[in-house]
């Protein structure tokens, strides 16, 4: 069997997004930089799945693929019923606005605006969002709705940045590196309101780190490596949060 493929069945049914085989090749010049080398895997709905993979794994370019910010070269991806790799730029788009959350490393907050002028950016948009007030209360953010980005702490910008990406009630959460530039304990609360989201809202979440102990709070760890799967674990039991170290 090859390493690099996690046997799924052809569409499982509680299965949200699926890839077979998915490649991505990148040209510089004359040489060729094979980011992916036909990665097959199933994302499940409700599951917290963490990918792993060192800088340069292919993790970020994975997640890319998946939430529709990038095609891969080869191979094919699945949203439920709906193929995404021949999908048109315009159904695209609609898949990442109506479906997907994103959550980077670097908050992408507008600093003109205040937390809630931020989130509700996105509610103005989604067909069914959650109200913009609520949701920064379900990030422990009610005492900071009137706060600029420039007012709050690297750790309340995240939040507030989750907060964005849950309002339009998404089917997946895609977060990448969303503890990198954060310190420890500041990490570590806003790992708690990821976990509690996917737990109370039941929303399908995959976060991508480098960071080994996060894998713990995971239902399953995908680890990859120079772009292949390279080792698929379930665990147990989640970890909780707050009892992580790193």
């Amino acid at each position: 069997m090859n390493p690099s493929k996690e046997t799924t069945p052809a569409t499982p049914p509680s299965a949200v997004l699926v890839g077979r085989d998915v490649s991505k090749v990148y040209r510089l010049g004359d040489v060729e930089v094979h980011a992916l080398r036909g990665v097959s895997l199933a994302l499940q709905a409700g599951e917290f799945v963490v990918l792993l993979g060192a800088s340069g794994s292919g993790k970020s370019t994975l997640l890319n693929i998946l939430g529709g910010l990038d095609v891969p070269s080869g191979g094919e991806v699945l949203y439920r019923d709906h193929v995404l790799t021949t999908a048109t730029d315009r159904e695209l788009t609609r898949y990442r606005r109506e479906h997907v959350g994103f959550v980077f490393q670097f908050f992408n907050l507008l600093p003109s605006l205040t937390a809630l002028e931020n989130v509700e950016l996105v509610t103005e948009i989604a067909s069914n969002p959650l109200p913009a007030a609520d949701v920064l209360g379900r990030v422990g953010l009610t005492d900071r709705l009137h706060h600029f980005p420039a007012q709050l702490s690297g750790g309340e910008q995240q939040r507030v940045a989750i907060a964005r990406a849950l309002a339009k009630r998404p089917d997946i959460l895609l977060c990448d590196e969303p503890t990198g530039s954060l310190d420890y304990p500041t990490g570590k609360i806003v790992l708690e309101v990821l976990e509690r989201a996917n737990r109370e809202l039941g929303t399908l979440t995959v976060v991508i780190t480098h960071n080994a102990a996060i894998a713990a709070m995971a239902d399953r760890v995908i680890r990859i490596s120079s772009g292949e799967i390279v080792d698929v674990r379930h665990n147990a039991a989640r970890a909780r949060p707050e009892d992580l170290s790193w």
